[in-house]
């Protein structure tokens, strides 16, 4: 991979809280609740499966009680979520990476515990959706298993009908990712734990593989200028 652990420490820098994301309006603990409420309703009965593809693979904050690899057909993993925070600033922004329509995606689904569905339930939308412009990117999706085809919650599916992300050429994208750095580290830095870490599960991501070749000349170029 030409995206190193030394190139990333490059894209690292103290950056401090400039607050919520620019235009966003923050979730209210009301609407937070109305959110988890919609889903757990949705659910009934079912195990409640969430599907993960980028850094809840790495990162889920909860203790699932079952995990297995499945794969979204009709999806795929773009950075074409504008970002100005978190790993962004205003100054530099940055991509997050998004559900786009097209193509299937290969990842990991988690199984909520049954006992505790409801408490990480809520934490992890409070994690994900910050947002009240972002709620709807909340959905489910058909994910086929191991275990057959199953229904899995998963975060930041996109649609045009949103009109929140934007893909971008490669070459743009690199562009941002490379000189992007928040409070919560880099996009580059993002961008190669995904990598590393779909690598572990035996998941190659054609488009990501391309991409971190852009970013680790992008960051290069930068470092040379």
């Amino acid at each position: 991979m030409q995206l190193t652990c030394e190139l990333v420490a490059l894209t690292i820098r103290d950056i401090r809280d400039d607050g919520p994301e620019p235009g966003w309006t923050p979730l209210s603990d009301k609407e937070l609740d109305a959110i988890v409420d919609r889903i757990e309703g949705e659910a009934g009965n079912d195990p409640l499966l969430i599907f993960a593809y980028g850094s809840l693979i790495w990162n889920p904050e909860f203790e699932p009680v079952g995990r297995h690899r499945a794969t979204a057909y009709g999806w795929h993993r773009s950075f074409s979520l504008r970002i100005e925070r978190w790993r962004a600033t205003s100054d530099a922004p940055g991509l997050m990476m998004a559900l786009e329509r097209g193509g299937q995606c290969d990842g990991i689904v988690f199984e909520l515990s049954a006992e505790r569905r409801r408490q990480d339930l809520r934490a992890l939308v409070a994690r994900e959706i910050k947002y009240r412009e972002v709620k709807d990117m909340v959905r489910w999706l058909s994910v086929r298993t191991e275990h057959g085809t199953r229904r899995a919650l998963t975060f930041w599916a996109s649609t045009k009908r949103l009109g929140l992300t934007s893909p971008l050429p490669a070459e743009q994208a690199s562009s941002l990712i490379a000189a992007a750095c928040g409070q919560g580290g880099s996009c580059a830095e993002y961008l190669h734990k995904t990598i590393v870490d779909l690598q572990a599960e035996g998941i190659r991501d054609r488009n990501l593989w391309r991409l971190q070749a852009l970013v680790a000349a992008d960051i290069i170029a930068r470092k040379r200028a």
